[in-house]
């Protein structure tokens, strides 16, 4: 379970990072080109003044966005399973030894030396069984970033067309580095609600 909790920070730094890139790429620049970041915080529209500067709370989103919740569940499901297997066939392995000694004295020494020989085999091939298994959870750990990055990406860019923000900073549970934050700007409850339905509609 503890290297779950890795890969979800890990998902949460991915999406900390798409979510930056949208604030560094929509930066406004100063004569010499340069990106000064928060040289605004509000756009005039003429009719009234709307903040430009918003903020998605990312353990919000892990607990709320039905792809991200779905995946976790898969990801511990099969992180169980792997537990269970390993500790299943270490069980196995000492109830074999401990058959293999209630011979007591009639175990010769060699016996004694090619059963040794045989468990430290077993014993390898479970480690490597479980090394084996956990790389493909981690390689699909990484594919559902790459798509939950994707997705966040492609919604969030759709999103600000209409919302015409210049800045959508991040924030979650050791990412916080916003000093400040007016619960007015706070835009996750429609980020969840349009990931969700844009993700109920493609079936995805």
């Amino acid at each position: 379970m503890q290297k779950f909790s890795t890969f979800l920070n890990v998902i949460l730094l991915v999406a900390v990072a798409v979510l930056y890139y949208l604030y560094f790429a929509s930066g406004k620049k100063n004569a010499s080109g340069k990106v000064v970041a928060g040289a605004v915080n509000i756009k005039d529209t003429g009719a009234r003044k709307i903040p430009v500067v918003a903020y998605v709370e990312l353990d919000s989103l892990n607990a709320n966005v039905n792809f991200i919740k779905q995946r976790k569940a898969e990801l511990e499901a099969e992180q169980k399973s792997i537990v269970a297997e390993y500790e299943g066939a270490y069980q196995n392995l000492e109830a074999e030894k401990n058959n293999f000694l209630k011979r007591g004295n009639a175990i010769t020494q060699q016996e004694a030396q090619a059963f040794q020989e045989k468990l430290m085999q077993k014993q390898q091939d479970i480690e490597a069984a479980k090394q084996a298994k956990g790389q493909r959870l981690a390689e699909r750990g990484a594919k559902i970033m790459e798509d939950m990055q994707a997705k966040l990406k492609d919604f969030l860019n759709e999103y600000n067309k209409e919302k015409g923000y210049t800045y959508i900073l991040a924030t979650g549970t050791g990412l916080d580095y916003i000093f400040y934050k007016d619960s007015t700007l706070n835009i996750t409850p429609e980020i969840v609600k349009g990931l969700n339905e844009k993700m109920n509609k493609s079936g995805k």
